[in-house]
């Protein structure tokens, strides 16, 4: 005889992992983070890994290697501008990707990101935005410097894209892909996935921070390193604020000083920041 949920208490309860009629069950929650990790930063991660591994079984000590973001695609211009946008274009979709998961049995994902307004100052998001990127940018130029001094961060150059009028647009546009690519994915998604997994709430914070962190591998452990100190900070601050836009928005401006910066600074003090 089956329990009447109206009259018998116990009939509510599910049990760990079976499905509700509103929620996947945790192994297809499971299944599904490995997906969208796998088609996106989770690939880059075992990449960097690899990345790394060849660096230092590499003739030349990794101090004076080099890794270039954001390289030309091609000779020709017109071909150049087209590869350029088809790149920034197809690496949204994990982001849409994950973004359709989070909208689904009826949620909304801009209300589980923090991405709606909610009766909240936007201004206070721009400004807890721009206090993050200083808070991040700053020790990050100088682990960066200290990396190098020691030999074990590669030369970054941050675009190696031509003097062309759109090389800066096409700099700002995918200094804004990789925020919401990362922010997105490593943050709002995956933190919202594993505490629906019920894993705790510092492990699930210092999973996205190793995540960050490994994904950066091909840099050199010190930025490695660096990176998952700000994927921890930035997890930490998504679950206290329950807001993703201060993130990506940090994010951005760290990335958009970097690929512009050189350009606009005195190529002493880059030399410098080289160690060299």
């Amino acid at each position: 005889m089956n329990a009447d949920p109206a009259t018998d208490p116990a009939a509510d309860v599910t049990p760990a992992g079976v499905a509700t009629a509103d929620a996947p069950s945790i192994p297809r929650l499971r299944a599904e983070v490995l997906i969208v990790l796998g088609l996106s930063l989770g690939q880059s991660a075992v990449y960097a890994i690899i990345a790394l591994i060849r660096r230092y079984m590499a003739t030349a000590p990794i101090g004076k290697q080099s890794t270039t973001l954001n390289p030309s695609l091609s000779s020709i211009n017109y071909l150049n501008i087209i590869y350029q946008v088809l790149s920034i274009a197809f690496a949204l979709v994990p982001v849409a990707l994950a973004l359709y998961l989070l909208s689904s049995h009826g949620g909304s994902w801009r209300a589980r990101l923090g991405l709606n307004r909610n009766g909240r100052s936007r201004w206070r998001d721009v400004g807890l935005g721009f206090g993050l990127a200083a808070a991040i940018g700053l020790p990050g130029l100088g682990l960066y410097a200290v990396g190098r001094a020691i030999g074990q961060t590669v030369r970054i150059d941050t675009s190696g894209l031509p003097h062309q009028w759109w090389s800066a647009v096409i700099l700002l546009a995918s200094a804004g892909v990789a925020g919401m690519l990362e922010e997105v994915i490593v943050v709002g998604y995956l933190i919202t996935r594993l505490q629906e997994m019920r894993w705790s709430l510092p492990v699930a914070i210092l999973a996205s921070a190793l995540l960050r962190g490994t994904y950066h591998l091909y840099q050199g452990w010190p930025m490695a390193l660096g990176n998952a100190v700000m994927g921890a900070v930035f997890a930490w601050v998504f679950v206290r604020t329950g807001r993703l836009g201060p993130l990506i928005l940090a994010h951005w401006t760290l990335d958009a000083v970097s690929f512009i910066g050189p350009d606009v600074v005195p190529a002493s003090w880059i030399n410098a920041l080289n160690g060299g």
